[in-house]
């Protein structure tokens, strides 16, 4: 039995973590005007933030083919899997899991069984990572998914926005719910479980909207698994972490990643936030 995992750029795997864990990573497109790029292959995170300000159109994103699935599938097959989880970005919020299960239909090659993480960023890369731990251990397909099940009601991601520009121009999230805040210039906390984005808080500065942000973590504790996101802000990442260092379980090494530009053209640059999977009580 050899269980290969994929899941999709968006969900965040560090590059590092998925090589050493054997994940395959499915890019999704990043459309800027006209033009269409490969999340993370043909288009850098880098690259893309730096110009973000200066693109005509605002970019926007797509899921992968149906055919790029299948293909992925398909060669894990042939370099030996005998079974393929494939985990990706809440069906909720994109298209990306029902491209993967067309693509699992399309092949006849090896047994996909496809997982709703109903999570975004590493809110989703915190399980796939575990998934990944645990085919490496030689667990069984049923052991995974029912790791995978009980701890998705245990996973979230809190996102504190630097600007609403990002969620206007995007428009996947309506700004009628931040009523005259829109004037105020507000610095939102955002929160994402079980597939459902809220607005936890509509805070006036940044500095507040990080402190409440870090108490509403603090109050999930202790934790499984926490992260550190951010989008184009390292040094706004790294303060995050000096202020929540003392909310890292033991045993993991903390990750901090840059936000994928699926996700982070949503939220917006120098947005910083936490994903995390809270211990079982």
């Amino acid at each position: 039995m050899t269980i290969k995992i994929v899941t999709d750029s968006a969900c965040d795997v560090p590059e590092r973590v998925a090589a050493e864990l054997g994940v395959t990573v499915v890019p999704v497109y990043i459309n800027i005007g006209d033009d269409s790029y490969l999340e993370g292959v043909e288009l850098p995170r880098r690259t893309f933030y730096q110009n973000l300000s200066g693109y005509k159109q605002y970019p926007t994103t797509a899921a992968p083919a149906s055919g790029t699935f299948a293909a992925a599938y398909e060669r894990l097959a042939q370099n030996g899997a005998t079974e393929i989880l494939s985990l990706h970005v809440a069906s909720k919020l994109s298209a990306t899991l029902n491209a993967a299960r067309l693509g699992a239909k399309a092949q006849t090659a090896v047994p996909v069984t496809i997982f709703d993480t109903q999570q975004i960023t590493l809110g989703a890369g915190l399980l796939i990572i575990l998934a990944a731990e645990m085919a490496a251990a030689g667990r069984s397909m049923a052991d995974i998914v029912a790791a995978l099940n009980e701890r998705v009601q245990r996973a979230y991601v809190f996102g504190m926005l630097d600007t609403l520009e990002a969620l206007r121009r995007s428009g996947r999230v309506s700004l009628a719910q931040f009523g005259l805040g829109t004037i105020l210039r507000i610095k939102p906390v955002m929160v994402i479980h079980q597939g459902i984005v809220s607005v936890a808080a509509k805070i006036r500065t940044r500095k507040r909207s990080i402190e409440h942000a870090l108490k509403l973590v603090a109050g999930l504790s202790p934790f499984e698994r926490l992260a550190i996101l951010h989008v184009n802000a390292p040094e706004a990442a790294e303060l995050l972490w000096q202020q929540a260092a003392h909310l890292f379980p033991r045993g993991h090494a903390p990750l901090m990643t840059e936000i994928t530009p699926a996700i982070g053209i949503h939220l917006g640059l120098g947005a910083v936030g936490f994903a995390c999977i809270t211990k079982k009580e």
